[in-house]
């Protein structure tokens, strides 16, 4: 058991973008945010990143999942063995697929041999129950955005946009008591955001990443494509509803005439289209858009946003908060939310029929 009050939880996020590892320290007594600790980060290798990439869309059992798995949990627990004033850990593992309402959700990684590993409780599998459930199992961070709005200060409605493979958007009102209020939060994955890109990279470059976004600001965008990948039928979807990160794969063929920098140029537009598109389910207009995640350091996409959303737009950092350690951070506060039996998710987040607290702990022998 977890002593009472605040603890020092550490979280772990390997994300869609299939960049690495991010690790970071928060302490939380699962509702209040008390203090932010240490952070770190692991990147995967190109050999890793292979592995991971082969296993994409893969579900367990399949001959692929076991190498990727075992790469999971060797850098988690490379990275991990890093934070000892933590005292729980909060493992989110590497989705693989991800289809509620079918197959389920698969994360590759199992929390059990890191809590051999670690010697400390690990709080992993976190989005299972809330499928189980009837809910889109994600985004999970919205709880803790109404937490970080509480820290921050906040005083009026305003969104948190996570720019990873996905895009997911958390509307808050932390005016309200609590992230489970009614009305408290909105969440649900806007479309694609660095997914396409990164995979126009790879695929014509063999490169990771449009760094800083300067292919596509050497490009221009064809709205005409943009309207095109707008017809997509997940826009016609009301949330909380959620996405895999392969859904949006086919927008590649989108641009497969185009030269490079027009192709990433539209690609781009495409991701920061989709979160505009996203503002028409927002009850109250927010005051600000914050950006966190590794896409609010690609120029291009930034600045496609700010032209296209109805609001002014600024970085996380301007509220002081680390918008690269955001994630990993709410695994952290998560994991202690799942230790004292509080909700993790809820209707206004994932569409489950009632408050979840997903998650399960495993602890050393």
């Amino acid at each position: 058991m977890l002593k009472a009050g605040p603890v020092w939880a550490v979280g772990a996020m390997s994300g869609t973008s299939l960049d690495g590892v991010d690790a970071a320290v928060v302490l939380t007594d699962g509702e209040r945010i008390l203090d932010f600790g240490r952070v770190d980060y692991r990147g995967y290798s190109d050999e890793e990143r292979g592995i991971l990439h082969a296993a994409l869309g893969l579900w367990q059992g399949e001959p692929a999942v076991e190498p990727a798995a075992e790469v999971v949990e060797t850098v988690h627990a490379e990275i991990l063995s890093g934070f000892s004033e933590a005292e729980i850990v909060g493992f989110h593992g590497q989705t693989l697929a991800h289809d509620p309402g079918g197959r389920g959700t698969h994360q590759a990684g199992d929390g059990a041999v890191l809590a051999e590993v670690l010697g400390k409780p690990v709080v992993w599998d976190f989005r299972t129950a809330d499928v189980a459930l009837g809910g889109q199992g994600a985004p999970l961070a919205p709880y803790f955005h109404f937490a970080c709005a509480r820290w921050a200060g906040l005083t009026a409605p305003c969104v948190f946009l996570n720019l990873g493979g996905v895009g997911n958007v958390t509307w808050v009102d932390p005016r309200l008591t609590g992230p489970e209020a009614d009305g408290a939060v909105l969440a649900f994955d806007t479309g694609p955001a660095n997914a396409p890109i990164n995979d126009l990279m790879r695929l014509r470059f063999n490169l990771s990443q449009d760094e800083g976004g300067a292919l596509a600001l050497q490009g221009n965008v064809d709205e005409a494509v943009v309207a095109r990948f707008l017809e997509h039928r997940y826009f016609l979807k009301m949330p909380p509803k959620s996405l895999d990160r392969n859904d949006f794969h086919g927008v590649l063929e989108l641009v497969s005439g185009m030269g490079d920098a027009d192709a990433a140029a539209t690609l781009t537009a495409c991701s920061a289209a989709s979160v505009a598109r996203g503002f028409e389910h927002f009850a109250t207009p927010p005051e600000r858009l914050y950006l966190c995640g590794g896409g609010r350091l690609n120029a291009a996409l930034v600045a496609e946003i700010a032209k296209r959303v109805p609001c002014p737009v600024e970085l996380v950092e301007d509220i002081g908060l680390d918008g690269d350690m955001l994630e990993a951070q709410a695994f952290a506060y998560l994991a202690v939310r799942v230790a004292r039996g509080l909700p993790t998710s809820g209707p206004s987040t994932t569409g489950v029929a009632a408050q979840v607290g997903g998650g399960q702990i495993s602890r050393p022998a």
